[in-house]
């Protein structure tokens, strides 16, 4: 009788859990240590938990994991591609019709493919000439499903009328029936019905058009609040509160602006200064040692007449910064309107 090699054993029927610890066994400690940082606690102490059940792996059950793993892997960038069909057609033909769909209903069953996924990969350009002669409403309901930037992008293209209706329709936009983005995805002639939740879907709102606001040009930004004060002075202050512009440089304190300054190009501040009142430009100054605020000072003068658009340039980039800073944790910047302290 032929005897049985460690390689001839089958693997055994594991569970999620203890799939996922061989998978991180697998990987070593350093990979480890960085997917633990994107899990929740109690996930962690789970995981742990089985890690140390763990005596010997068996090459057989690691092969399966990897493995698994890797179809799992490929199966989601092929949904990315070109949606579950896509995905299902590619699989099928390399892993067979039940391993196929065995991979795409296990991917399906957690997965929340977002409405106007197709939207998310075509390029700007291009989706503006597709999209601008729709229904202020349809657009808005797009861009809310765009990252911020490229949402941007867009609406900055569109006339400034446009802007500021697609804008307050953002901000009014709270819940959207499946039934109505399956029938603006039809319009569009892209069938992604099936890749929507069956659930309402939460998108728009303030803090969806300030995102989108948050990364339009200076002179964009300013068209669109200064339309919606005049169509709508309560939801442009509600929105402004939650921005945050050059101006409100003012509301930084000393460190934050210290952190500021080190980070920014003393061109784009000298340029950026040339436009503002002298309580912003003062508050800069008495961050800055006297020699670099003459400096500043110096430069501005031999500068000369700056074009506004290069002003505003300039102040966008500082207001990135400040931006950046805060998502980062370095600073705390107080809104307009905002009366609690952070202690």
């Amino acid at each position: 009788m032929a005897s049985t090699s460690a390689n001839d054993k089958k693997p055994r029927v594991l569970s999620g859990r203890q799939k996922a610890a061989i998978f991180l066994v697998s990987l070593g400690m350093e990979a480890s240590s960085d997917i633990f940082k994107h899990l929740r606690e109690e996930e962690i102490e789970q995981i742990t938990f089985d890690i140390a059940r763990l005596d010997n792996i068996e090459s057989t059950d690691k092969e399966t994991v990897l493995r698994e793993f890797q179809d799992m892997m490929l199966a989601q960038d092929f949904i990315i591609q070109g949606g579950i069909d896509y995905a299902r057609d590619l699989l099928e033909r390399s892993l067979g019709s039940q391993k196929a769909g065995d991979i795409i209903n296990r991917l399906t069953s957690s997965l929340q493919v977002r409405p106007f996924d197709f939207i998310r990969r075509t390029d700007p350009g291009h989706l503006l000439n597709f999209i601008q002669g729709e229904h202020p409403q349809t657009i808005a309901l797009i861009l809310v499903y765009l990252e911020p930037v490229k949402a941007a992008s867009i609406l900055g293209s569109l006339n400034t009328e446009m802007q500021a209706d697609v804008a307050k329709r953002i901000a009014i936009m709270d819940r959207t029936s499946p039934e109505v983005l399956r029938e603006v995805e039809r319009v569009l002639e892209k069938k992604l019905s099936s890749l929507a939740s069956e659930d309402f879907t939460s998108a728009g709102g303030i803090d969806s058009i300030v995102d989108i606001i948050n990364s339009v040009d200076r002179s964009t930004e300013k068209a669109i609040i200064e339309n919606l004060e005049e169509d709508d002075p309560e939801l442009a202050e509600e929105i402004k509160k939650r921005m945050f512009v050059f101006e409100d440089i003012v509301l930084l304190d000393d460190r934050a602006i210290q952190k500021v300054l080190r980070e920014v190009d003393a061109t784009d501040l000298a340029k950026a200064l040339k436009s503002v009142d002298t309580d912003a430009q003062d508050k800069i100054y008495r961050n800055m040692s006297k020699r670099a605020a003459a400096l500043l000072k110096e430069d501005m003068e031999f500068m000369g007449p700056v074009r506004l658009k290069d002003v505003e340039e300039a102040q966008q980039k500082i207001v990135n910064v400040i931006r950046k800073l805060e998502e980062q944790g370095d600073i705390v910047v107080a809104r307009a309107g905002e009366d609690e302290m952070v202690v």
